[in-house]
């Protein structure tokens, strides 16, 4: 697999800045028009360091300890993968030097790292006090997984067309910057909603006062931004990305689902027929009853469990006996629409004719290649900002993919 370093650069931008890419600040100012926080000062400030380098490869795999959770279950028969396990015995090149796997895993800050070959478990790595038990924070790999939900609800017909107008389903966003925009568009990350996804908390914007507010302290609901958002441009027109537009597809989610929530769904239509072996969970902007699971960028599972659903993808919807979603919706999801280099598919990252991942802030990633019918997982713990990471981590899937076991 050829990597355009020009993607690349744009893409690691994306990845930095979204949705949460900070460097511990400050508390500001309480604002008297919004309610008082709940959440203890301690915890708050924990959360707002909780990306830092001196903390994160503990923060991301216990955002339980810091967050409420709402649990999807997992229930029914376990998807088992069969194993053939090899030495990692393949070199990659990163500028100009070459490197073994096995130094790939401390240079690019790795707590855990699964591979597949035509469904089978090659290799398994677990790091710094992580097993196969650990459930580890996603990011925006979220992003990719409520891509996948939406599928499921397009089939069951809870939505009857993508070119149908967000607010045919959420009309609490007419007059808003919504208004216009189609379920596809808002996929897509064409939405045109003046959401910049910048997080200086020096000089904060509509992102990072959202982010404060919604799952630092929890007085807002981070959806709800969507309620006041304005255009900044036509519907269609531009690809930005936005987890604002993600987090209105999980409001859809709860909309058409009947009442449930989006942790309910996923378990009924994703994790119980996927056979996934722990319950994931997402954290949550607010207390039960009121908060909603942070479906941007707040999903956590086990690395095998992140495995399943790269294998069931790769499997054009099928896992474990079930046809999860319609093999048409993944090759339509997983195809270029937008976006830097190569391309954006419906919160699916495409790096080339081949190739899709779900990738999140820090190091997460799902990375699957059709043609080598490979599957690799990735959780790490990257540096705020570390591009150089981010780059060698797509010279090693490359190399990956490539790899034959023998």
């Amino acid at each position: 697999m050829k990597v355009d370093k020009a993607w690349g650069r744009a893409l690691a931008l994306m990845v930095l800045l979204a949705p949460c890419g900070v460097l511990a600040y400050p508390a500001p100012a309480l604002d008297p028009s919004l309610p008082a926080s709940t959440v203890p000062p301690a915890i708050q400030d924990l959360r707002r360091k909780m990306n830092d380098a001196d903390v994160n490869a503990l923060t991301f795999r216990d955002m339980d300890q810091l967050f409420t959770t709402r649990t999807v279950a997992r229930s029914g028969p376990v998807w088992e993968l069969p194993r053939s396990n090899h030495a990692l015995d393949f070199t990659y090149s990163f500028k100009g030097q070459r490197y073994t796997a096995d130094q790939f895993l401390e240079r690019t800050y790795t707590n855990a790292l699964l591979i597949l070959k035509d469904g089978r478990i090659v290799s398994e790595v677990y790091r710094n006090n992580t097993d196969a038990a650990t459930r580890l924070m996603g990011w925006s790999m979220t992003k990719s997984i409520t891509s996948i939900l939406i599928g499921c609800a397009v089939q069951e017909g809870r939505i009857k067309s993508l070119d149908d107008r967000i607010t045919q389903y959420l009309p609490e966003l007419k007059g808003g910057g919504y208004d216009g925009a189609t379920i596809r568009q808002v996929l897509q990350m064409r939405s045109g909603v003046d959401y910049e996804e910048r997080y200086d908390f020096a000089n904060p914007g509509i992102a990072a006062r959202n982010h404060e507010l919604a799952l630092v302290e929890n007085v807002v609901r981070f959806a709800d931004a969507a309620r006041t958002v304005k255009r900044a441009h036509a519907p269609g027109e531009v690809w930005q990305y936005k987890t604002l537009d993600t987090a209105v597809l999980g409001w859809l989610l709860e909309r058409v689902s009947g009442g449930s929530t989006i942790a309910a769904y996923a378990a009924q239509r994703l994790w119980e027929p996927l056979g996934a072996e722990r319950d994931g969970f997402f954290i949550m902007d607010g207390q039960p009853g009121v908060g909603r699971e942070f479906n941007g960028a707040g999903f956590n599972a086990t690395p095998r469990d992140y495995a399943r659903i790269g294998l069931m993808m790769l499997q054009d919807g099928q896992a474990n006996g079930h046809q999860i979603v319609p093999a048409a919706w993944v090759q339509e999801s997983t195809k270029a629409t937008g976006g830097p280099g190569p391309g954006y598919g419906y919160q699916w990252w495409i790096p080339n004719d081949h190739a899709f991942q779900a990738i999140g802030l820090q190091g997460q990633y799902i990375f699957v290649d059709r043609a080598t019918r490979t599957v690799v997982v990735k959780l790490s713990y990257f540096p705020p900002e570390n591009q150089e990471a981010h780059d060698e981590t797509a010279a090693f899937m490359a190399a990956a993919s490539a790899w034959t076991p023998r």
